[in-house]
């Protein structure tokens, strides 16, 4: 079965097309990053008008590389949730106006759930059960994955993501939109141990988690440092801060993987590619005799492919919707579908 499927829940436009939910015959993205690079963070309007300037180009060049016509497309999957709520709109309404004329069905896709299932990508072992550990610029959550469309939030952020936080931290030390990768360059330039940043713990739901106070900690301390004069070692703040979010969210996986009786763990997500967060899973996969996942960098990012292959097992589950299909700006992972209808 080939799947025709587009992402367009932020600054990325995606188009690919995946077959039987495991194999990428094509997968192109165009990336609006330079352009809201100019404002240190993604304008919702601007992202929404270059949605729908390339999207239909995307197309085109996805079903090329695939070699495909519109005669070889079974389906049309896209994100519906959650996301920039104009952007997500672009992306469902093409996929709407696809489905509608090539007489296909149409399969809409939760974000996150896409993230989880880049994992199929990658790895043609892995199957349902196990733990994911979901976190991204918008989202930060630990997902008991009971089958492929059947899912339980055991923990999540109460405020904000750890991807938002990587890049306003990145943005007081000056560095460029988005933060996590050049956050990551800086930080393997020192060992940290440097700035004692806060831990956060929320009473009565210890798999939950809370960033704002670790992201307020590293502005106040960037401010103060500019305010009296005091050098700011910019590579340890850097460390210890990746390691104040690492420290967040693996203890907490070790603790749900155990509560949930799971020997298998995946990460998933832009911020599944920090390269201290991976070697503190690697370190804990080791100690608890898991069965690690953790996706290529390539996969981690938002894309069209995941979104194909989580559309194909949402397919076989019957998730599919009419042309009344609706966008929506936050939805749980594990709302029931059709959410909304």
């Amino acid at each position: 079965m080939k799947i025709l499927a587009f992402e367009s829940s932020c600054d990325e436009t995606a188009a690919a097309v995946v077959e039987d939910g495991r194999r990428v015959l094509s997968d192109v993205i165009a990336s609006q990053a330079d352009m809201h690079a100019l404002y240190g963070g993604v304008v919702p309007e601007i992202a929404s008008r270059k949605h729908t300037e390339v999207i239909a180009t995307l197309t085109e060049q996805a079903l090329a590389q695939a070699g495909c016509t519109r005669q070889d497309i079974d389906a049309v999957a896209v994100t519906y949730a959650p996301g920039l709520i104009g952007a997500v709109l672009v992306g469902l309404s093409f996929a709407k106006s696809v489905a509608f004329g090539w007489g296909v069905p149409l399969i809409p896709v939760h974000h996150l759930r896409g993230h989880i299932a880049a994992n199929y990508l990658a790895f043609p072992d892995l199957e349902p059960p196990f733990l994911a550990l979901a976190v991204s610029g918008g989202n930060t959550m630990i997902v008991d994955v009971e089958d492929y469309t059947r899912m339980k939030i055991l923990g999540a952020t109460r405020d904000d993501a750890a991807g938002e936080c990587f890049d306003k931290a990145a943005r007081v030390l000056g560095l460029p939109y988005p933060g996590g990768k050049p956050m990551d360059e800086l930080a393997q330039q020192s060992k940290g141990g440097v700035y004692a940043l806060p831990r956060a713990k929320v009473d009565g739901a210890e798999l939950d988690m809370s960033f704002s106070g670790l992201k307020t900690a590293v502005v106040n301390l960037a401010h103060h440092a500019q305010q009296v004069g005091e050098p700011l070692d910019r590579a340890a703040l850097a460390r210890d801060f990746a390691g104040a979010v690492s420290q967040e969210l693996v203890p907490r996986v070790v603790k749900a993987a155990r509560l949930a009786g799971r020997k298998t763990v995946v990460a998933a997500g832009g911020v599944a590619a920090n390269s201290i967060i991976r070697a503190d899973l690697e370190r804990a996969a080791k100690e608890e005799s898991w069965r690690l996942y953790l996706p290529p960098l390539k996969l981690c990012g938002d894309n069209g492919a995941m979104i194909g292959a989580q559309g194909y097992y949402e397919y076989l589950a019957g998730h599919t919707a009419g042309m009344d299909c609706n966008a929506f700006a936050t939805l749980d992972i594990d709302a029931p579908f059709p959410a909304g209808r």
